[in-house]
């Protein structure tokens, strides 16, 4: 299955031990996890800022997950897609891999449910869908 984890998803899941831990060691092992730059970006940004990690730290974080993940180039999303224009590139970037699912826990997001045939769980949605 084609997953496309949501930068706040991944930043929860190595910040704690818990259910977005759990769900990324799942997509690590069963499934294809499709990022984009713009993921990236966000993710370098929230490990810096939130988390405060080293920038050492950081990088080694970003390559191991550009060597698990599938990368592309968010399809451009029509600015009404969404009441949150920052999430645009996310939806983008489900959109044009094809994905199966986006996992997020941002409720902008969650409320579409669906877009463009990709399914949007929360990371509970998508952890009980596996069992």
């Amino acid at each position: 299955m084609k997953v496309v984890l949501d930068t706040n998803v991944l930043l929860s899941a190595l910040a704690t031990r818990g259910l977005c831990e759990a769900v990324l060691e799942v997509c690590l092992a069963n499934h294809e996890i499709v990022l984009s730059e713009y993921i990236f970006k966000e993710l370098r940004r929230n490990l810096k800022s939130r988390l405060r990690l080293p920038a050492a730290q950081v990088d080694e974080i970003i390559v191991f997950f550009r060597e698990k993940a599938t990368m592309v180039n968010p399809a451009k999303v029509s600015a009404d897609a969404c009441r949150d224009q920052t999430d645009l590139a996310v939806l983008g970037t489900a959109s044009v891999a094809d994905a199966d699912c986006l996992v997020t826990g941002d409720d902008d997001l969650l409320e579409l449910k669906r877009f463009a045939g990709v399914a949007i769980l929360s990371p509970r949605e998508f952890h009980d869908r596996l069992r």
